[in-house]
């Protein structure tokens, strides 16, 4: 799949999450999967005003390229120079974000806002890309509201300033994360622009993955809280993608070794607090649905210090693998 000057071996990607798509993370799935992540949603405005401050979630893991990046802001000028900074960080790909639902981003004129701007979307995207000369996408829902629906008409806008692809999250704005995403309105965006479009939102499995694509015609998947704890779905997408039907879950010795290196990288990103705070969501999620899993995550949580926390990931993982018939 290509988006302007880029190749992508693996369709499917990891979908901006705030607090959860930061380098190590990002890391991990490109690892186990060759799947490009996008850096969770940073402020155009933040950029621009402490651009030091912001530095941080700007920042690639060891060796990502391409490296994506998420921006959203609705001034065109603070947009652009972020867009420049980002791209003199490394960015290879800049997404930016017209679909947030959350009511501060919304209420400044940006996210979800936007889509009910196209006027306005139109001079921000054509104000980037003639700022920037790497890859551009825009990610969108598919309206402000079930009466609002101007996902085909933003994506031709989009289009038409320059942008590469376009991603769609099929649900509105007011229906935030709630109900059924429909993934009808990726299927009218496809029809309606000759670029690439990326379809996201309610794919959990390979299944959906696979669905998703014949149903809607889209190129590509993106994939948000289905991933998390779950790094691996990238790869059975891309497997299945290339025909091959033989994909087996993780063993425990896998998932087991993917939890520690996940540990041993937040805390080097950092540090011991914060990374041990951090990993313990993620600790959580990975071992969801596992014999004992309620009690691992009550026990994990009171303990202190990195070493501990490794010994104890250790201690659960022989337990199961003992049990095992």
């Amino acid at each position: 799949m290509n988006i302007g000057s880029l190749t992508f071996d693996n369709n499917a990607f990891l979908a901006p999450m705030a607090g959860i798509t930061h380098p190590v993370f990002r890391w991990v799935v490109r690892e186990i999967s060759g799947a490009v992540g996008f850096t969770e949603m940073v402020s155009a405005e933040g950029v621009v005003r402490d651009p030091v401050r912001t530095w941080k979630y700007l920042e690639p893991f060891p060796g990502e390229k391409p490296f994506a990046v998420q921006l959203f802001g609705a001034d065109p000028g603070a947009l652009a120079a972020a867009a420049v900074v980002a791209a003199g960080r490394g960015a290879d790909l800049i997404d930016i974000n017209m679909g947030c639902p959350v009511k501060k981003v919304v209420k400044a004129g940006a996210g979800a806002a936007l889509m009910r701007d196209i006027k306005k979307a139109s001079i921000l995207l054509k104000t980037v890309r003639d700022a920037v000369g790497c890859s551009l996408t825009v990610k969108m829902r598919s309206g402000w509201s079930a009466g609002e629906i101007t996902a085909p008409d933003l994506s031709r806008t989009a289009r038409d300033a320059g942008v590469d692809a376009i991603i769609v999250h099929p649900r509105t704005a007011t229906q935030g994360f709630s109900g059924k995403a429909d993934w009808r309105i990726i299927e009218k965006v496809k029809k309606a622009v000759e670029i690439p479009v990326i379809g996201n939102g309610d794919i959990r499995t390979r299944e959906d993955a696979l669905r998703m694509m014949d149903e809607t015609g889209c190129d590509g998947v993106m994939i948000g809280r289905g991933s998390m704890g779950n790094p691996w779905l990238f790869s059975a997408v891309r497997q299945a993608l290339m025909g091959d039907t033989d994909f087996s879950a993780p063993t425990l010795s896998e998932r087991k070794a993917v939890m520690l290196t996940h540990l041993d990288r937040t805390i080097l990103f950092f540090g011991e607090k914060r990374g041990l705070r951090d990993f313990l969501r993620h600790a959580a999620w990975y071992t969801k649905g596992m014999r004992g899993c309620a009690e691992f995550r009550k026990r994990i949580a009171s303990l202190e210090g990195h070493e501990n926390v490794r010994n104890f990931i250790h201690r659960f993982f022989e337990s199961l693998q003992q049990s095992e018939p």
